[in-house]
């Protein structure tokens, strides 16, 4: 049966944490990885991988993008809708892509980049309008610091580990992975989350006290119910 990943448009990264946590999972939220522009709305994708390792000059070279296995390779063949999760092992003062690459990615139906790595050619990469999440800006291409070894193999992205099919959500809290495995299972528990946590807070607005509301107790559990009859 095919899951509806759209429906977790609704559900916050924290509250997935939440879910996550309450199964077992506590390390899920990808460490570093920021959006680069403001104002960006909420997306879901699955992931697909790409890795790469410290730089070794013998093959981190500008020869070696021109290689079938490189980022270039890596970008056509990525599926419509997926969300590429890059694990650059934490390296800052070498962009993993710059602005052509993330055209390229926007044009074939991408839908966003994650990495615990950085950006290069900052200014044209916002201009391509290409959701990116990642941890910071550097000048220097990615050949002075990483070497590209393949993609769609497991990962280790910001601490988490990655597998390719995995369900990435992004949104101002950051990057969330949820396995793929219990994406089915997650979403009706996430969704339900955020119903009781908005009639939580319209029961704050309202002049209710934290004890025994958030989290509720009996008594108000009963009342979340009947609430939800109501409408």
């Amino acid at each position: 049966m095919s899951v509806d990943l759209e429906q977790l448009k609704n559900v916050t990264t924290a509250t997935l944490t939440t879910i996550l946590l309450k199964k077992g999972l506590r390390n899920v939220w990808i460490r570093g990885a920021k959006s680069l522009a403001p104002g960006m709305p909420r997306i879901v994708g699955r992931a697909f991988t790409l890795r790469f390792v410290p730089a070794r000059e013998d093959l981190a070279t500008p020869e070696s993008w021109s290689s079938p296995i490189s980022t270039r390779g890596a970008i056509e063949a990525m599926p419509d809708g997926c969300i590429a999760v890059v694990d650059a092992v934490g390296v800052k003062d070498a962009g993993i892509f710059g602005d052509i690459l993330c055209a390229r990615m926007k044009k074939r139906g991408v839908a966003a980049l994650v990495t615990d790595g950085v950006m290069r050619d900052v200014d044209g990469v916002l201009e391509t309008g290409f959701p990116v999440w990642c941890d910071g800006v550097a000048a220097p291409p990615s050949v002075a610091g990483l070497t590209f070894v393949n993609w769609q193999e497991p990962i280790a992205c910001g601490g988490v580990a990655v597998y390719p099919d995995d369900v990435i959500v992004l949104d101002n809290d950051g990057a969330v992975l949820i396995p793929a495995a219990m994406v089915e299972e997650i979403i009706p528990l996430s969704l339900e989350q955020e119903r009781l946590e908005g009639w939580i807070m319209d029961e704050i607005n309202a002049g209710e006290a934290l004890p025994g509301l958030y989290p509720p107790n009996d008594k108000n559990k009963v009342r979340y119910e009947n609430s939800k009859l109501k409408s």
